[in-house]
């Protein structure tokens, strides 16, 4: 049997869960397993939950503390974490976004954070954060309008950007606001510091299907890459990875529309959504 993973409790809130929870799981003589077999939930996600990489949903985290013996800390635990605006694997890629001088975006799915309006957000997080109160919501939204000011200060980064189109065509929210989004798109790739481009559908398959593609660069330092996926990211700095990553990124700008006959495509997507019934609402 190989030997358990290290953990790092100070890595971050998500990390310390994890080492609690481990704690908790061997002083109850539990195996991984059979601590799955309790909540009922895979032993697998056990794992992920006690290296740090994923944090239970709410209901899982109470019967964990139930079964565990807890007495209320790993919940205590996962409120701290819930309630942070950030996850903790996206804190420190916010953290080198600030300091970078060229990102190179491709979504998969949604706009990117930094070109999102108001109304995209709010439904974005309403849909993929269910339990979240309104105001917890509305803080949210605040907290990824705030992130834009990355690219209206004195001297932005340069932000190129790949929509798939099915971030076009999925809508989130009602045909007003993605028409209104859409609409934000086209100016933001007026600004001489972006630059945008559609992937259609029929480029077919790519290197980068698994989900979307951030890669930063900085005036000093190294390169990095960002992967992300709707509840996960993982940021990767190993300089061997970032170049695999920049060369699949090389290979999607080679496939998508050029820059004019992208925003062609969005604005005749605009048009679909302003023809659909109740389209202002």
């Amino acid at each position: 049997m190989p030997a358990p993973k290290e953990l790092a409790p100070s890595a971050s809130l998500a990390a310390l869960y994890g080492a609690k929870l481990r704690k908790l799981r061997l002083r109850a003589g539990l195996t991984q397993r059979q601590l799955g077999a309790e909540v009922p939930i895979a032993h697998s996600r056990i794992a992920q939950f006690e290296l740090g990489n994923e944090v239970p949903p709410e209901d899982v985290d109470a019967k964990l503390d139930k079964i565990l013996g807890a007495d209320g800390d790993l919940t205590d635990l996962w409120g701290h974490i819930h309630r942070t605006p950030f996850p903790d694997w996206a804190s420190k890629y916010m953290a080198l976004e600030r300091k970078a001088i060229k990102m190179l975006k491709y979504m998969a799915q949604a706009v990117p954070g930094l070109w999102q309006t108001e109304a995209y957000a709010r439904a974005l997080l309403r849909t993929s954060r269910p339990r979240d109160t309104d105001e917890e919501i509305e803080r949210l939204v605040v907290a990824r309008i705030e992130r834009q000011s990355i690219l209206w200060r004195i001297s932005p980064p340069l932000f190129w950007c790949i929509l798939d189109e099915a971030v076009l065509r999925r809508p989130v929210g009602s045909p007003g606001v993605m028409h209104e989004q859409l609409a934000s798109l086209v100016s933001f790739a007026r600004s001489p510091h972006a630059v945008l481009q559609v992937l259609p559908f029929s480029a077919g398959e790519h290197p980068v299907m698994g989900g979307s593609l951030t890669l930063l660069g900085f005036e000093k330092g190294p390169d990095a890459a960002y992967t992300e996926s709707s509840h996960s990211g993982e940021l990767v700095e190993s300089q061997n990875e970032v170049a695999e990553y920049a060369l699949a990124y090389d290979l999607l700008q080679a496939k998508a529309l050029a820059p004019e006959p992208s925003l062609d495509v969005i604005r005749s997507v605009m048009e679909e959504y302003r023809a659909w019934p109740h389209a202002t609402t």
